[in-house]
């Protein structure tokens, strides 16, 4: 009777290893798939042909080099302010994120984050409760702190240095 179990034993250990073995082999093999489906092809992109001539103005893709990555700058913190309404005064969280163009603008944006973070909380808490529920409100808001950024940074570092604010979250109760 001791030795039956023992077999029992033994082979449900066995059953269990093969399980986990089988289980290994799918995890690998499936992700080795997926990163050679999913992988990008290393071949360069072709490059276009130098034909123009030398009084022609250049081409989009030279316009494009000119404006740089695009690189995101994350504010360290989320806004959190109320906002009045005609009910109720709500709260407001908003993650944002600045994109700029090229490594400048965004050492920049890096230097001037207590700066970004002091105009857009300005814009932000001048903003309405009603307007913020729709779809155009928040839009609107957007477009306003682009405007009033670009404006302060202008003034700070005499150019154009954030190309967009971006909204990673937005949560208002």
């Amino acid at each position: 009777m001791a030795e039956k179990e023992l077999e029992m034993e033994e082979g449900g250990k066995k059953n269990k290893m093969m399980i986990i073995i089988i289980a290994a082999a799918v995890l690998i093999l499936g992700g080795g798939g997926a990163f050679f489906m999913l992988g990008g092809s290393e071949e360069p992109m072709p490059e276009q042909s130098m034909s123009a001539t030398p009084g022609e103005a250049p081409s989009a893709p030279a316009s494009s080099a000119q404006m740089g990555t695009a690189l995101y700058v994350a504010m360290p913190r989320p806004f959190v302010f109320n906002v009045p309404g005609t009910g109720r005064d709500r709260l407001v969280e908003i993650k944002v994120q600045l994109m700029v163009r090229g490594a400048d603008n965004e050492e920049a944006a890096k230097m001037h984050i207590p700066l970004i973070e002091g105009t857009l909380l300005r814009v932000f808490s001048s903003a309405n409760a009603d307007d913020l529920v729709t779809e155009a409100g928040k839009v609107a808001l957007r477009e306003q702190a682009i405007k009033e950024v670009k404006k302060v940074m202008q003034d700070i570092v005499g150019r154009d240095v954030v190309a967009q604010v971006l909204f990673t979250g937005f949560v208002m109760q």
